[in-house]
């Protein structure tokens, strides 16, 4: 299934046990990043992070994700979320487990920006 630019995906993102003994992975949420004609053509797509964990919030690098807005309702997200635009992971789509919504173009927009930052893109 090709992917979208803007969808919240579940992928078993890589996951190291305490002290870096073992590698695993763990479903989590993430936002499919990667332009939707490098989606249709590529096995791999570029992905952010998705993290419930609100530390670093007021970095521009960090897009916060509020559930009780229309904004925040359609990304399928079950609580308060943050992207970081800092933690970005190529993966093959095959390891995207579904879909469970999308981000608004506002929403977008505000990826966009925290990715200029975290990239340092004019």
């Amino acid at each position: 299934m090709t992917r979208k630019r803007g969808e919240v995906v579940i992928v078993d993102w890589p996951h190291f046990q305490p002290q870096g003994t073992k590698r695993t992975t763990k479903p989590r949420p993430a936002l499919v990043i990667q332009n939707n004609k490098d989606n249709s053509r590529l096995t791999n797509t570029i992905l952010a992070m998705i993290s419930s964990s609100g530390r670093r919030t007021n970095e521009p690098t960090q897009v916060v994700v509020e559930i009780a807005t229309p904004h925040g309702q359609q990304t399928g997200l079950r609580q308060d979320s943050v992207v970081s635009c800092i933690n970005l992971l190529t993966v093959e789509q095959s390891r995207i487990l579904h879909t469970i919504g999308t981000f608004s173009s506002t929403l977008m927009q505000d990826v966009n920006n925290g990715l200029k930052v975290a990239l340092d893109l004019p």
